[in-house]
């Protein structure tokens, strides 16, 4: 380091002479190209960082809630809250009897057909929510036309009400018709982060979790028709839409949300 050190001093005084400089003219010029340097590096950074995320839009700032109200409503409900860079449903734990709802959210400044769908998500023991897209308003519910991507306490949520989930009650399920890969899904337990991503085309849709591939298939296929007409998701408009909103559930427990982004495909 003292070498560099040297060098540049000797370096520095050799370009002085040449150019007939005095040392206040040099240390400003010095300055200057400090400044100038500086700018270079930092201007270089942002362009990485843009590159980064290329096409992705952030459906949430980290800070407010911006962008965000009630489904079916014009504001968001109040216990929605950006808190320490998440937007967090603050409620007390009710069991799935006492089950109430109705403070579903939804993005609105746009609507998504094909996309990619990122973001991370926490919940406290026995908590349940999920992701909605492809959401229309004007029902009473969203789980009644939208697909939802499934975020519930696996284990814990049997354990408070008593009962048992079956498969397609379980993270990662397209609710009430694909079940995820059990073997494959790694789920971290309450309090902890998880991350997930959605991955929707026309040919295929990818339920992903903590970076694994744990569901896929094929919407508007024969089975898909089949596993409607089932009667779990029996509604009459249930999938209706190709393109929608994204939602978040309400399903009375709390829940964090953070780093929520989607590119369009």
């Amino acid at each position: 380091m003292n070498f560099i050190i040297d060098w540049h001093k000797n370096f520095s005084e050799k370009k002085r002479k040449l150019y007939k400089l005095n040392h206040y003219q040099v240390y400003w010029i010095s300055w200057f190209k400090g400044l100038i340097f500086g700018l270079l590096i930092s201007l270089l950074i942002s362009c990485s960082n843009k590159n980064d995320d290329s096409g992705w839009t952030y459906l949430f700032d980290g800070k407010s809630t911006y962008g965000w109200r009630a489904y079916n409503g014009t504001e968001i409900p109040n216990k929605w809250t950006a808190q320490d860079g998440n937007l967090t449903f603050e409620t007390k734990f009710r069991t799935q009897e006492d089950w109430t709802g109705g403070n579903d959210i939804i993005y609105y400044l746009d609507e998504f057909d094909n996309f990619e769908l990122s973001l991370e998500w926490k919940l406290p023991e026995g908590g349940n929510s999920g992701v909605f897209y492809h959401l229309k308003e004007g029902y009473s519910a969203p789980y009644l036309v939208a697909p939802e991507y499934q975020i519930i306490d696996d284990f814990g949520w049997g354990k408070k009400n008593n009962a048992e989930l079956e498969d397609w009650q379980k993270t990662g399920a397209d609710y009430a018709m694909y079940s995820a890969d059990e073997q494959t899904k790694e789920l971290n337990p309450p309090g902890q982060w998880n991350k997930t991503k959605i991955k929707y085309t026309e040919n295929k849709v990818e339920h992903w979790l903590n970076d694994k591939l744990i569901l896929s298939y094929v919407p508007y296929s024969e089975e898909w028709y089949k596993k409607k007409n089932s009667g779990r998701v029996n509604y009459p408009d249930y999938g209706k839409y190709k393109k929608g909103y994204i939602g978040l559930q309400d399903h009375d427990s709390q829940i964090w949300f953070r780093n929520i982004k989607i590119k369009k495909l």
